[in-house]
């Protein structure tokens, strides 16, 4: 749990936290924090928190933000609000590092979620970007699901529709050896046995993570992350029998 005074030191991204106001100290309501970005600094990738507020008052340096299709250039005295639901990302614009004065409505988690951003940054479990790597991020965004996502794509994208037209050619291609394999001794299969070749995979339930603190109050990602992962793979081999 994040507490008044806390620093957490991003390696990777060039982030430095350095807590104001803690969940303990506003009831959930407001989250305060100076964000000390180095210049090649920025926050690893874009993303949506889908029910809470930011807003970045730039106290010192140059940031840039994207909010939507806009890109914004804040300087001093300049505050850049981020309602819910909107889809940014934001980065040192300058030549100097930036301070920029942060504010989340409500907190939810999100202390958890810089403090594990931080662990898997100094663990050597991120990309050259920031991002943690695929599996890493894959139950990273699981786990804080409620403070943030990923930007999604419209659903008849011109990327989608030429994806959907090369998959029904290749359909088409091979409806002959498709329907071939889709009889068995007992008649017809269910189509997605027949085309991947496998029994169907059943979602498992969701297992919320355990996030131990070390002796410094940062979380131990390598201990709670490599459990998550040995469930997720003893799950994964259970919904395949």
């Amino acid at each position: 749990m994040a507490f008044s005074g806390q620093i957490l030191d991003n390696p990777i991204s060039g982030e430095r936290f350095i807590f104001h106001k803690t969940a303990d100290d506003t009831a959930g309501e407001l989250l305060v924090f100076d964000l000390v970005v180095d210049p090649d600094g920025r926050v690893p990738g874009g993303h949506v928190h889908p029910v809470q507020q930011e807003s970045f008052q730039v106290l010192a340096g140059t940031m840039r933000f994207r909010k939507g299709l806009r890109t914004v250039i804040a300087e001093p005295g300049d505050t850049v609000v981020v309602p819910p639901g909107a889809y940014h990302q934001f980065a040192n614009a300058g030549d100097e590092p930036a301070v920029v004065r942060v504010q989340v409505e409500p907190t939810l988690r999100m202390e958890q979620l810089y403090e594990t951003a931080v662990a898997l940054a100094r663990e050597g479990r991120t990309l050259p970007s920031g991002m943690p790597k695929p599996l890493d991020l894959a139950l990273f965004m699981r786990e804080f699901e409620q403070e943030v996502r990923a930007r999604s794509r419209p659903a008849w994208s011109a990327r989608s529709w030429r994806r959907w037209r090369g998959w029904r050619r290749a359909a088409v291609s091979t409806s002959a050896t498709t329907r071939s394999r889709a009889l068995g001794p007992d008649g017809p299969c269910p189509p997605i046995l027949a085309l991947a070749g496998s029994p169907a995979l059943v979602p498992a339930p969701r297992a919320r993570l355990p996030l131990d603190l070390g002796a410094q109050g940062r979380p131990a990602a390598s201990t709670w992350l490599a459990d998550e992962v040995e469930q997720a793979a003893y799950r994964l081999t259970l919904t395949r029998r």
